[in-house]
């Protein structure tokens, strides 16, 4: 299927990174079903497009994430403001509070701290799943007797496939999915690059020549 006159160059670029990388997490390693709850860690650049597919799929997800004005923009993409954890508020505290221990299927970890990781590990149903794909900390710690009790699946995610772009792109072309990404010059290089070091860039940034 040619999707060239449908797509943006910009977004095309950044499908082949930041949207592959989490349809295969979401649809191929954690296999997320439409029945699910799902807690997701993280709106950054990943995370926003790992929201857009969760939603397509039908998942019910509960959003985590440290900053209120990509909260505010998780709500405006359709997820009820009782599904949001506010920012500044503990995870597990939420979660007892919603009644909704037990009742996490699938936990997706798109920051890798340790306490995002500790949390999934605390909140997510016997039998569940974590999927790790963040890693600001390149070190965790397992609760064994927490894994060994509740019979926990931690699930590590890489990259992706030729056959996952493929359905990204499917998913752009019929507007499923609306990847968040932004445009600047090659000149405006070293802009970019200190904007993104110093948090400013929410999403994806695609350099062009002109």
């Amino acid at each position: 299927m040619d999707f060239t006159r449908r797509i943006p160059s910009s977004i095309a670029a950044i499908s082949t990174d930041t949207v592959k990388t989490s349809y295969h997490a979401i649809t191929k390693r954690a296999q997320v079903k439409p029945e699910e709850t799902v807690c997701l860690f993280g709106l950054g650049g990943l995370g926003f497009n790992a929201l857009q597919i969760i939603l397509h799929i039908g998942a019910r997800v509960i959003i985590s994430d440290i900053r209120p004005e990509l909260l505010d923009e998780a709500e405006r993409f359709g997820v009820p403001r009782a599904d949001i954890v506010p920012a500044g508020k503990l995870v597990r505290e939420f979660v007892a509070e919603r009644g909704l221990e037990g009742k996490i299927d699938t936990t997706l970890d798109f920051v890798g701290k340790h306490q995002t990781f500790q949390d999934s590990q605390h909140i997510v149903r016997r039998g569940g799943k974590l999927l790790c794909v963040g890693t600001l900390d390149e070190e965790n710690t397992i609760d064994m007797k927490i894994g060994i009790q509740k019979r926990l699946s931690i699930i590590f995610s890489y990259g992706g496939q030729a056959s996952d772009l493929r359905g990204v792109l499917d998913l752009i072309s019929r507007k499923a999915i609306q990847p968040q990404v932004g445009t600047a010059s090659l000149q405006d290089f070293p802009r970019v690059l200190k904007d993104l070091c110093e948090g400013k860039v929410k999403a994806r940034i695609a350099l062009t020549r002109y």
